[in-house]
């Protein structure tokens, strides 16, 4: 029987490129870039794609920027107000330069 030798620096070499890198958090829902009648919930708080200068993706600020500057004011689909991670998106939209008059539906408390 023979055995199977691998030197330790390729084996660490072929798990690094396996691992999957730093959490970037989760991508804005934009609903695909649709034209809507109201806004859905964000499932989750925005990470290094959007508050990270280093690791921010500009397609995706963009599509950010837009959704709520085209439809920041609307109510939500289900009526329910504003969440915690809504209100957080509305936040890195002010801190990209989105004026707050763009966003009141997603800023509004519970």
């Amino acid at each position: 029987m023979r055995r199977l030798v691998i030197p330790l620096g390729l084996a660490v070499a072929v798990l690094a490129g396996c691992s999957s890198g730093p959490e970037l958090g989760p991508v804005f829902d934009d609903e695909a870039g649709a034209n809507v009648s109201c806004l859905v919930h964000q499932t989750g708080e925005p990470g290094a794609f959007y508050t990270e200068a280093e690791t921010r993706e500009t397609g995706r600020v963009l599509a950010l920027m837009r959704y709520y500057t085209q439809f920041g004011a609307l109510p939500f689909c289900d009526g329910a107000p504003a969440g915690d991670a809504d209100r957080a998106w509305a936040q890195v939209y002010l801190d990209l330069g989105g004026p707050a008059e763009n966003v009141p539906t997603p800023l509004a408390g519970n």
